[in-house]
């Protein structure tokens, strides 16, 4: 059995984009509030990223995909079909998608739909993109992976719960800055993060999340897809992997073969926090701001629950075209607006009048 995927006609990434809000929630203030900062010298992260108190996944979604449409510089009525990968939706009902096309004037001719799968939605998003323009049913396709991914207030997972995504518009190989491959996923019934839909905040089962979850997954996509496209860690000139926390991309990395050196561009969870189905992929796009015609990149995302995607893409001289015609990834990181516990506290509406 052929276990790779991939398109009947090539593909790739005609334009992308990344957004991440300024303001920044530092560790040691998460710290300070609930553990009267007894545990500053074992914090995952440095900071977070947090959105404003007018910013949400479809405001974000917004900036990011009109970072992408300037690079692909198509008109937007081009693009087929929208898909908006995340976990916190403005709405449960309403589809953040409809939204997205509309303001951006990709309606009303256009298949638009939210998709959700923890922290993979964003290449999710990308798999289905990829799959309707590879199958003809339409010539650009746009995918986003976007988050303002909740914490319970004291919460472990509060300390790196946070926000941003990207955006990638998927189009004709011919005219792409980074052509795929192949891509591979990997999916098993896994319970290490869940919330229902009473629930305001997920949950963790910690025993979870490493081994069975988290390693098993990525290992697995990987290893595969290397197998089948006959690559080794060598092979590839930058990797991007889901970042949780610092220390598990890293160690991934290394189980895997992979060097510092492959890793390092495009892992930002010390600055900007886990921005969940945002967080492989904005590094990806990090990654895509330094990358040189010839070089090869692997992506491999995770989702609680659980799965993962990996890809490979080999970068084509449309890329030198295109860096510098957006805001970079790293432009966004680098503008930090540091706020207080309460300010962050009323904005994501943590506290609540009964």
């Amino acid at each position: 059995m052929n276990r790779i995927m991939k398109p009947l006609k090539p593909v790739g990434i005609i334009g992308y984009g990344a957004y991440v809000p300024a303001y920044r929630l530092s560790a040691k203030e998460i710290s300070r509030v609930w553990r009267n900062g007894q545990d500053r010298n074992y914090l995952p992260i440095k900071q977070k990223s947090v959105p404003g108190p007018d910013e949400d996944t479809i405001t974000m979604s917004i900036e990011a995909s009109k970072n992408a449409l300037l690079r692909a510089e198509i008109d937007a009525d081009r693009i087929r079909a929208v898909w908006v990968g995340s976990e916190s939706h403005p709405y449960t009902v309403k589809p953040s998608g409809t939204v997205l096309a509309q303001v951006l004037g990709i309606y009303p001719d256009t298949v638009a739909g939210d998709l959700e799968f923890a922290c993979k939605a964003g290449t999710e998003a990308m798999q289905a993109a990829i799959g309707f323009v590879g199958s003809g049913m339409a010539e650009y396709a746009l995918a986003l992976g976007t988050d303002t991914a909740q914490g319970r207030p004291g919460d472990a997972l509060e300390y790196t719960a946070a926000a941003g995504g990207a955006a990638f518009i998927l189009g004709p190989a011919e005219q792409a800055a980074a052509v795929l491959e192949g891509s591979y996923s990997f999916v098993t019934d896994t319970p290490d993060f869940f919330r229902r839909a009473y629930q305001h905040y997920p949950e963790h089962g910690n025993r979870f999340t490493g081994d069975l979850a988290y390693f098993l997954h990525i290992r697995s996509a990987v290893n595969t897809l290397m197998e089948e496209l006959n690559l080794q860690p060598n092979d590839f000139d930058a990797v991007v992997f889901h970042q949780p926390n610092v220390k598990f991309p890293r160690k991934k990395a290394e189980d895997l073969g992979f060097t510092t050196d492959q890793l390092k561009d495009g892992l930002l969870v010390d600055y900007v926090g886990n921005t969940y189905a945002g967080s492989s992929v904005l590094g990806f796009t990090a990654v895509l701001d330094k990358a040189r015609p010839g070089d090869r990149i692997l992506l491999a995302s995770f989702g609680s629950g659980a799965g993962s995607d990996a890809f490979s893409f080999v970068i084509h001289d449309k890329i030198t075209e295109i860096q510098s015609k957006a805001p970079q990834t790293m432009q966004y990181v680098r503008r930090e607006k540091q706020i207080d516990y309460a300010s962050y506290a009323r904005w994501r509406k943590k506290i609540r009048m009964q």
